[in-house]
């Protein structure tokens, strides 16, 4: 499908936009950067289509039928969620529409969390205490992700302006468990190619799903599982069907990258360093099962960050050496570091789209940094952060060289609006634990960042995730400035959202910006004998959506869903 502009900043814009920095402060030159993105420019359309909603949702939603209280529920089409208008920080003009022009539109995709189910090092028994901590459509992660770039790339262009769409952005947690093969089917999913969502033995699972312990989803067993008494299916040939060869078409737009807790610190949580948990990642035994009141210790020490370079977990694991299942070994699970996610990314191999890097360069890795800058469009600045503590826990923080770095880019850049990605959102950065290659740097929270995002003009939007909820939220700076947070629901849990963003210049004081969610492209009903690349992944969504405890609220208001945006202009 064409995806042009309709001038030179169409143009540009398409073809993944000129990077600023890398992290270090230094700028390509613009001759450089102008013929690389002419190279790259898809074929143009001639103007921009009309607003449309087909495959949003505006036009409808997957839901159960109204009034079904039932234990399973299955799924259809629902009615879509219209856009509100939100003035919190400026008010809407008549005539905008006829007036405006698009300054850029993008796709946020967040928190694919990319599941190597079979891994070692997971916390699947600690659902004997907390029935969140396993979700049984964990097995089929890359289904729901090609899915949602099959979705994607069959956009016509920006819903609500019909403006091309100029890149793609995934804002972290791309992985889950921070461990090679997890990285690898990333970076496939999103730039194309053959997938073989297993590791381990080649020839059949090896997880808690074919345990013989009743707290899992056993589908292909007649075994009453715990699940199976709430209404889960039986479904022989699901393990098998799950682990074959699957294909991804890649985005057909350029894409970049941005990094989260779940892919900088194994289990999202701790800290590297510690060589008997890196070994046991890759090793042949694997805990599936822990008392209830263990595993409630374990849980609270994460979730107070108790624990941030894993001690305890793995005082844990030793102490129940004898609890071990074998399972087969696998050199391709180990933990990555950030450098071999920087130079991952750089592959030319994982290019797709592009551009190169993703948004990262040979600065970053040179510098150790994960932050950039970069052009949506010639009007627009992107800027991507590393909120990830590598001293460990799940929440974030920024180290004071990447605030400054945030500060200076910013202002060298004042007359651009600009878009932050991180993520973590201002309220998952209350994390103070020292970088451990940067002991003596103080580590700066998310009233912070607000903070700082406040005394610049240009700021329009902070695009994040994290917290696995739709929310927009709507901050005042100094001086009459002010931005919005735009926070997306994963791709892991239900209702598996991405979003699409549209900023424009409504030349009467005010920019607008346009979100729009959309789900996967996989059908909203499931058929359970149909368990190919298309049918897992309409699985996925259903069972996400009857998952034991999963919450209800991930979707966020009509306020947090499909908005416009109203702000002051710079």
């Amino acid at each position: 499908m064409a995806r042009g502009g309709v001038d030179r900043r169409g143009v540009l814009a398409v073809a993944g936009g000129l990077a600023l920095s890398a992290g270090v402060g230094c700028a390509p030159r613009p001759a450089e950067s102008r013929v690389a993105a002419v190279r790259e420019a898809p074929p143009s359309r001639t103007a921009p289509l009309a607003p449309y909603t087909r495959g949003t949702t505006l036009s409808s939603v997957a839901g159960p039928l109204p009034g079904d209280r039932s234990g399973y529920r299955r799924l259809r089409a629902r009615p879509g969620w219209r856009r509100v208008v939100r003035a919190d920080l400026a008010a809407p003009k008549p005539g905008r529409a006829e007036r405006r022009t698009v300054l850029a539109a993008f796709v946020q995709l967040t928190d694919l969390h990319l599941l190597d189910v079979q891994h070692p090092l997971r916390l699947e028994f600690v659902r004997s205490a907390d029935v969140h901590a396993w979700r049984p459509q964990e097995a089929l992660t890359v289904h729901g992700a090609i899915s949602l770039v099959e979705r994607i790339n069959a956009l016509r262009a920006g819903p609500a302006t019909g403006a091309p769409l100029h890149c793609a952005m995934t804002t972290g947690d791309n992985t889950d468990n921070n461990c090679g093969t997890e990285l690898d089917w990333f970076l496939t999913v999103l730039s194309g190619g053959r997938i073989t969502p297993n590791s381990g033995d080649p020839r059949r699972y090896e997880g808690v799903m074919n345990s013989g312990l009743r707290q899992y989803w056993h589908p292909d067993s007649p075994l009453r599982d715990a699940d199976k008494q709430r209404g889960f299916p039986r479904l022989e040939g699901f393990l098998a069907a799950a682990l074959r060869e699957v294909r991804s078409p890649g985005l057909d737009l350029p894409w970049y990258s941005t990094v989260g807790n779940h892919d900088s610190l194994p289990l999202g949580c701790y800290g590297h360093g510690d060589p008997y948990l890196a070994d046991f990642a890759t090793g042949g035994r694997k805990l599936m099962s822990l008392p209830a009141d263990e595993a409630e210790r374990l849980r609270k020490t994460i979730r107070k960050a108790k624990d941030p370079v894993g001690s305890h977990f793995r005082d844990l694991l030793k102490a129940h050496a004898r609890d071990l299942r074998p399972v087969t070994p696998d050199e391709r699970r180990a933990p990555f570091t950030a450098t071999e996610y920087l130079t991952a990314h750089l592959d030319p191999a994982r290019t797709g789209s592009g551009p190169v890097g993703h948004g990262y360069s040979r600065d970053n890795v040179a510098a150790r940094t994960q932050y950039y800058s970069f052009r949506i469009t010639d009007d627009v600045l992107g800027i991507s952060l590393d909120t990830t503590d590598p001293g460990g826990h799940y929440e974030g923080s920024l180290g004071t060289a990447q605030l400054d770095w945030l500060d200076r880019t910013l202002r060298e850049n004042a007359d651009s609006p600009a878009v932050i990605f991180s993520h973590h959102t201002s309220t998952s950065m209350d994390n103070p634990r020292p970088d451990p290659a940067r002991p003596g740097e103080r580590r700066h929270n998310g009233a912070e960042v607000v903070a700082l995002l406040g005394r610049h003009r240009n700021v329009v939007a902070w695009v994040n995730g994290h917290i696995h909820r739709n929310a927009v939220t709507a901050h005042r700076g100094r001086g009459g400035s002010a931005f919005w947070e735009i926070s997306t629901a994963s791709h892991v849990d239900f209702p598996h959202h991405a979003r699409i963003i549209e900023l424009t210049d409504n030349r009467d004081g005010t920019l607008s910006v346009f979100t729009t969610l959309v789900e996967s492209a996989a059908p909203r009903r499931t058929d359970y004998t149909d368990l190919s690349q298309t049918g897992l992944a309409a699985l996925y969504r259903e069972l996400s959506f009857n998952a034991p405890g999963a919450r209800t609220d991930l979707g966020g208001t009509a306020r947090d869903r499909n908005t416009e945006l109203l702000v002051r202009k710079g």
